[in-house]
């Protein structure tokens, strides 16, 4: 797992904006706090390239008022084997 952000922001609609640092996650990404227990998953991602923000959708949204100000995590996937494709015009 990789360092995801701190959470700035939580929002009413069960979300939670994310300051990031690193490597921008794709969208689908699963996101963990640090007792590596899921949060729920990367919703969007916007604004200045070196300080992207993230918005990651919650999945109990009980869980949403205790975030703020913590550090959250994001586990790297690849969606349907796209790396692995060969390039189809040779």
């Amino acid at each position: 797992m990789e360092f995801l952000g701190t959470v700035d922001v939580t929002a009413d609609d069960g979300t939670a904006v994310v300051i990031g640092a690193g490597d921008v996650p794709d969208i689908g990404n699963p996101v963990f706090d640090s007792g590596k227990k899921k949060v729920g998953f990367v919703k969007r991602v916007f604004g200045p390239v070196n300080e992207p923000f993230i918005t990651v959708a919650v999945d109990d949204a009980a869980v949403l008022k205790n975030l703020r100000g913590k550090e959250l995590y994001v586990s790297r996937r690849t969606q349907n084997a796209k790396d692995k494709r060969r390039n189809r015009r040779d």
